[in-house]
């Protein structure tokens, strides 16, 4: 089967800090890489690493194309990323000593991805495949509910957190996934917990906890561990899990078992300075000792 992931691409500027500024304190960068990012790009990434048939459906600006390119190389397909004339999304983010993050955000050409273009995409998927959203692009509703019609599964990772977003695509998905904040908002708003939410998987991240899986049909919960690493930088492990775990299901494997793995790509991550460009492959992440 299938990846196709409707997401963002993003450059990631990614600043070396001594602690996580707060308002209206100057505070000089120590360090700076540029990464390919966006949460789209990553869990692109970290589903072909895992070993699935990966289509990314997305937009970059006029100068984007290093970022295309780079997708091509993880072996990603590029051929339903359109060049539009607006700026390629980018991102500010801070990382200080012990890994924690701050970002900062410009969408650019991810907001303006059009229908047609999403349809064109899908018009070559098959009924099994899944489709993945995150919240860093614009058409998420419509093209679930076109995924769904075309009988597709149906995934969503709800970040940034944005309360309408997910209640605009909630009646679509087949799998959810939310971290430990997210969920508790989303309750909020709902009066609902994760596990209530009709939704037939919920995937809720716990951070050094691990993350807990809540299944519909079972009406149980499934909890996998983090593995004991030492973080230095945790932009994009939520997104490496999320990938992992969408390719071992599409290839087949139970959750249990996706989930597992997916925790042991993600704590590999953790241990890496960058985000698309050091997400670990398969080979890495089952000969990896914890």
């Amino acid at each position: 089967m299938a990846i196709w992931n409707l997401g963002s691409i993003n450059a990631d500027m990614v600043y070396t800090m001594p602690h996580l500024p707060v308002a209206g304190e100057t505070l000089a960068a120590s360090g700076l890489d540029q990464f390919l990012g966006g949460k789209g790009a990553n869990m692109s990434v970290a589903a072909a690493r895992a070993g699935s048939v990966v289509h990314h459906i997305g937009a970059v600006g006029p100068e984007g194309d290093w970022a295309v390119a780079r997708l091509m190389e993880y072996g990603v397909d590029t051929r339903s990323i359109a060049t539009l004339d607006l700026p390629t999304g980018h991102a500010i983010i801070a990382v200080d000593q012990a890994g924690e993050n701050q970002i900062i955000l410009y969408p650019g050409a991810n907001r303006a991805i059009s229908e047609d273009q999403i349809g064109q995409a899908l018009s070559t998927a098959n009924a099994g495949d899944i489709l993945v959203l995150q919240n860093e692009t614009n058409m998420q509703a419509e093209a679930a509910k076109m995924a769904r019609d075309l009988g597709l599964r149906v995934a969503y990772a709800a970040a940034p957190f944005d309360a309408l977003a997910v209640r605009q695509v909630l009646p679509y998905l087949d799998l959810l996934f939310l971290n430990q904040v997210e969920a508790e908002q989303l309750q909020q708003v709902t009066g609902q917990s994760a596990d209530a939410l009709g939704v037939t998987d919920v995937i809720v991240t716990l951070g050094a906890q691990g993350a807990r899986h809540y299944c519909a049909s079972s009406g149980q919960a499934l909890d996998v561990a983090a593995l004991p690493v030492t973080p230095v930088d945790t932009t994009g492990a939520g997104d490496t899990f999320t990938g992992y775990v969408l390719s071992a299901l599409d290839r087949g494997l139970p959750m249990p078992q996706a989930m597992s793995l997916a925790a042991r790509a993600a704590a590999l991550m953790v241990t890496r300075h960058g985000t698309a460009d050091v997400i670990p492959d398969l080979k890495e992440v089952q000969s990896a000792r914890f």
